[in-house]
């Protein structure tokens, strides 16, 4: 792993986090119910952030995991790295916040993320952290609009964006579509004793559903498994999934 063991991780303030998100995500903006975000640092400078808070999607995630109350889970809502880190350090900087949460908020017995397979990737990083894949569909939330702009329409919808008879509603009337690609769910389970309530998916559904993707362009996860055993990674294998398994 090399110098990805120096990786430093640790809470940050709001506004430095989203500041580098917009600098960095390639989405440009920030989420608005980030709450807890955490900066990853080597040779004393800023490198990477993760953005944790609650979901904006409460009715069609609470029952994925029980038992479980609302204020016992987080999503992980953006994660923005620059070219400085050494490869594979995303998977360390995840797992060391995982960690971190784990001591410092016991509470939190699950996380949720979401891989965006039309702009982004197929979650390989939640895959090499021990991420559950929970979830396969066809995109129908990432709305581009009438002027070019690519927004969510759980963006659209918040009470903080949304003005009068502008919802993501109002916009698929009115010209917005939704962009091509599939949308992927995975899952993290800090407390064991939890259950998964819907399907585990093994990876190789993801060729299958032809979901698989790497910085926007599209590729087989089968193709990125040959070159993890070039590279000298492990490969693990935990019943039905296969996965990345980097040393933290």
């Amino acid at each position: 792993m090399g110098r990805a063991k120096e990786i430093i991780v640790k809470v940050i303030p709001s506004k430095i986090a989203n500041e580098f998100v917009k600098k960095h995500h390639y989405s440009g903006k920030v989420v608005p119910n980030s709450t807890l975000h955490f900066g990853c640092f080597l040779d004393g400078k800023l490198h990477g952030v993760m953005s944790y808070g609650c979901s904006m999607q409460k009715s069609s995630i609470i029952g994925l995991v029980q038992p479980c109350l609302w204020n016992e889970m987080l999503e992980l809502n953006r994660m923005a790295f620059d070219e400085y880190l050494p490869k594979y350090s995303e998977s360390r900087c995840i797992s060391i916040s995982i960690k971190l949460i784990k001591k410092n908020a016991p509470h939190i017995k699950w996380i949720i993320s979401y891989a965006d397979g039309c702009q982004c990737g197929d979650g390989t990083i939640y895959r090499a952290s021990g991420f559950q894949l929970t979830g396969i569909k066809q995109n129908t939330t990432m709305l581009l609009m009438p002027n070019g702009q690519i927004m969510a329409d759980k963006t659209l919808n918040n009470s903080n964006y949304k003005t009068k008879g502008q919802s993501a509603g109002y916009w698929k009337r009115n010209g917005a579509k939704a962009i091509e690609g599939k949308q992927l769910r995975y899952i993290y389970l800090i407390d064991k004793t939890c259950k998964i309530t819907v399907p585990i998916l093994p990876f190789s559904k993801i060729d299958e559903m032809g979901a698989g993707m790497y910085k926007g362009e599209k590729r087989k996860i089968c193709d990125v498994s040959i070159t993890a055993n070039a590279a000298g990674l492990q490969l693990a294998e935990d019943g039905q999934h296969d996965h990345i398994a980097l040393s933290i």
